[in-house]
């Protein structure tokens, strides 16, 4: 038996209300171009929207003009979606509470998750909406995923509860020295001060 492998997200789809709603959302909030329409090709009573969240890949929402929906939490039990978690610079990041403030949208203000930065607010159905922004910059040729599994590493065996600063930072310099190669034959941290 051989497993399959998957290469990323290629898209996520919402069922939403009308189309126009989507689009203020979407686009007039997150900003998220609106790059293509057409109809939801397995109901036709529906149409598919798609926006572009800033990766090439896509946000696809399912619309009906007669559905109406509620700002209620959605639903969390086993199986749902909890959130989505969308990545935004650190200068957005810094922006994000008066621009949520400025629409009256209610949100968590920022939260310090040790590796990255987040603002939790509901969309006007009642999903979950993160934005999260990363402290740091994977070294040339690493991935943000690849620092965060050798942050996690590092953090178990430190014996430490969670991935904070130090761990990304110590990752960081790990992943440089084994990827990146030097002529020097001693690598280790020297003090030319001394």
């Amino acid at each position: 038996m051989q497993k399959l492998q998957v290469q990323g997200v290629h898209h996520i789809t919402l069922t939403g209300v009308d189309r126009q709603s989507s689009i203020d959302f979407w686009e007039g909030v997150l900003g998220m171009p609106f790059v293509f329409d057409q109809p939801n090709l397995d109901n036709p009573n529906e149409g598919h929207l798609y926006f572009d969240p800033g990766d090439g890949r896509l946000i696809t929402i399912f619309t009906d003009e007669t559905r109406k929906g509620t700002p209620e939490r959605t639903p969390t039990e086993p199986g749902c979606v909890h959130h989505i978690a969308f990545n935004i610079s650190q200068v957005m990041f810094w922006q994000v509470v008066d621009r949520l403030d400025q629409r009256g949208i209610k949100h968590s203000g920022p939260r310090d998750r040790g590796f990255m930065d987040s603002i939790y607010f509901k969309d006007p159905l009642g999903l979950l909406i993160e934005l999260a922004s990363y402290r740091f910059e994977p070294p040339q040729g690493s991935t943000h995923a690849q620092v965060l599994m050798r942050a996690h590493q590092i953090r178990v065996r430190r014996g430490d509860h969670h991935i904070d600063r130090l761990h990304v930072a110590d990752a960081i310099c790990e992943l440089v020295e084994e990827t990146q190669p030097s002529l020097s034959t001693d690598r280790s941290s020297r003090n030319p001060y001394a």
